[in-house]
């Protein structure tokens, strides 16, 4: 008897060592799959004008009204370079040129200026979003590996008023905005930190892409060690944009599968 239940106990004990470690097995599998996902998250900053959308010049008009109710001068914005710049940047630049010193009571009043203006001219102007942005955002958005994300020029509330206008507000977690820095280089560790933040993870610069249309967001890419994805349907052609070498180089985004193979997991 105390034999046989000596063999019935090791029996039983063995099963439930068995289970145990499968059960362990399971667990580090899950870990283990739930480390590789978070690992192969990609993080995707957009550039707005340009890349996103185009305002059919309600931007300009905005920051051409705003510095003219602010300061009493029409700046034609011949001399200023806009695209691929930051509008704190721009309004540094066109108060300087009129002999305005940059001080944060100058740059207040011209942003409300510039964002009163704004409202009133983005439904008033033949704006759009550009060739398959809409259809390549709904098909980004149904991926768990990938995060959405804006890295522009734009103030964020002047990001917020275009892309409600034209409907994709909500795609976006979280930005880097011209609010944070003047110098367009310097928005990627915000962005950089901000992902940080919200996912519990440093996103290596491999997986984090930037989207633009002008050299100016190949070189912000550049700054983060991230890869540039440039796509011609600003003012820059593929030809001009091909000279700054970005990693990808897209015509438009109307071929969805095309750019969604740029960011498969190798």
């Amino acid at each position: 008897m105390n034999a046989n239940r000596t063999s019935r106990e090791r029996a039983l004990l063995l099963s439930r060592n068995s289970r145990a470690n499968a059960g362990f097995a399971c667990l580090r599998s899950g870990l283990a799959n739930g480390q590789f996902q978070r690992l192969n998250k990609k993080l995707l900053l957009f550039d707005i004008d340009g890349t996103l959308l185009t305002s059919g010049g309600a931007g300009e008009k905005a920051l051409r009204l705003g510095f003219r109710d602010c300061f009493g001068i029409d700046d034609d914005l011949t001399k200023v370079e806009i695209a691929g710049r930051t509008d704190s940047g721009i309004a540094r630049e066109m108060l300087a040129a009129h002999g305005f010193p940059a001080t944060a009571e100058n740059l207040a009043r011209f942003f409300d200026g510039y964002l009163h203006h704004l409202a009133l001219e983005l439904p008033a102007q033949k704006g759009a979003l550009l060739p398959g942005m809409l259809p390549l955002l709904d098909a980004l958005r149904q991926r768990e590996d990938i995060v959405l994300a804006l890295l522009t020029g734009n103030l964020e509330r002047g990001a917020e008023l275009k892309l409600t206008h034209y409907g994709v507000w909500h795609y976006f977690e979280f930005g880097a905005f011209a609010d944070d820095h003047h110098d367009r280089n310097a928005l990627g560790p915000f962005a950089r930190e901000r992902a940080k933040a919200r996912h519990g993870y440093e996103f290596p610069p491999e997986n984090i892409f930037v989207l633009g249309d002008t050299p100016h967001d190949i070189a912000c890419a550049r700054a983060i060690g991230a890869r540039a994805v440039a796509i011609a349907t600003g003012k820059y052609t593929s030809a001009e944009l091909s000279a700054h070498a970005p990693d990808f180089l897209l015509k438009d985004a109307s071929d969805i599968g095309a750019v969604l193979k740029i960011f498969e997991t190798p």
